[in-house]
């Protein structure tokens, strides 16, 4: 199988997560967006550890290896994050990235303190 093919997949799957985590609003599908990202860098190390080892002869393997340590910190990742998203959402009620900007206690809405004087006027 020829390197491009793995590639071009994962470049594809790079600009999806990329996509992802610029266009969502959902904290959720931001997280998806990136696991979607560090799956496509793990393509690539597969795909060119397999395509150096057939031209170095070489059996250290170490794109695999990288691999795997790169899916344990993604998996730790994921549960950290979903952690904190839930403790957000519990706390904030929402999961909107835009929502949750001003993180001081105190400011639920978004409207600021010129209009909140002048609807109390």
């Amino acid at each position: 199988m020829h390197l491009a093919y793995p590639a071009v997949l994962s470049a594809l799957l790079f600009c999806t997560g990329l996509y992802g985590v610029l266009a969502r609003r959902n904290a959720v599908l931001v997280l998806m967006s990136v696991e979607l990202m560090l799956n496509a860098v793990n393509l690539n190390l597969v795909a060119f550890d397999v395509w150096l080892s057939r031209t170095a002869r070489e059996t250290l393997h170490s794109g695999q290896a990288l691999t795997l340590f790169t899916i344990a910190i993604a998996a730790a990742e994921i549960g950290i994050g979903l952690a904190i998203v839930l403790a957000v959402y519990r706390n904030r009620g929402t999961s909107d990235i835009d929502r949750l900007r001003d993180t001081a206690e105190g400011h639920e809405d978004d409207t600021p303190a010129a209009e909140k004087a002048e609807a109390t006027a």
